[in-house]
């Protein structure tokens, strides 16, 4: 597991006192009413299958402006059907230590088993992101998308399916290939690993940036001397990523 013994019983609290907090987690909210705010349990049925996941709706939302949206793609780690582990590593934490930062709604799928990949769940990711636009006030032009590990994997393949959709990606000790980095030649990466790491290699986000370069696009690259797989926590907390999503629209 990527986190401490600590942190996950502090973390677990706190989302049994969101999950209390929040009655209607469920029901589809409209755009007028009054809107329950911070980390809110939902289901959405793919396939005639319900399956639990997470959205944020920060503190400065506001019903009648279109918020930035992020989506996030979790780690094999926190992989599962709770609903709930994938929000406690990477940008969930980040954005529990520091929510005026994240002026975002974010969106936390969880990829359903370790063995699977995140383009398996495609379907799944889309369907989440349409019912927020149904629940929510939605930026479609200002929607981004980031991950880790396999997360981050995630991030390179789902954007290469759906190009046209997202405004900005940063994939995070990810990996992928000539195929992915093609289809997007357009779209803005900035990418985050650890020189140290032993899980994924540092070589995958570096092949990446010559794929993308190769096809005629570019790539932002962030390497962190001496940091293993965790290179996430520097990249959600101690970068201005938020400003960079922030600069692009579709």
């Amino acid at each position: 597991m990527h986190y401490t013994t600590t942190f996950i019983i502090i973390a677990l609290v706190f989302l049994l006192s969101a999950a209390a907090f929040s009655a209607q987690v469920d029901a589809v909210q409209p755009k007028s009413c009054e809107i329950t705010k911070g980390f809110l349990m939902k289901t959405v049925k793919v396939s005639g299958k319900s399956i639990k996941y997470v959205a944020y709706v920060p503190p400065t939302y506001d019903p009648k402006k279109p918020a930035p949206t992020i989506v996030f793609l979790n780690g094999a780690g926190e992989c599962g059907t709770d609903g709930l582990r994938q929000i406690v590593v990477g940008l969930g934490s980040a954005v529990m230590t520091d929510v005026e930062k994240w002026p975002f709604i974010i969106l936390f799928p969880q990829k359903q088993t370790v063995k699977s990949n995140w383009e398996d769940e495609d379907a799944m990711v889309m369907a989440i992101l349409a019912k927020t636009k149904k629940e929510l006030n939605v930026d479609s032009s200002r929607l981004y998308l980031t991950g880790l590990s396999q997360g981050g994997h995630g991030t390179w393949a789902i954007a290469a399916k759906h190009p046209d959709i997202f405004a900005a990606i940063a994939p995070i000790c990810g990996w992928g290939d000539e195929t992915i980095a093609k289809k997007l030649t357009k779209m803005p990466v900035w990418a985050f690993h650890g020189d140290a790491d032993e899980a994924v290699p540092v070589a995958a986000s570096v092949d990446m940036k010559k794929n993308l370069e190769a096809a005629g696009g570019s790539c932002r690259l962030t390497i962190y001397p001496g940091v293993g797989h965790n290179s996430w926590d520097k990249g959600y907390r101690d970068e201005f990523l938020a400003e960079w999503f922030l600069q692009y629209h579709k």
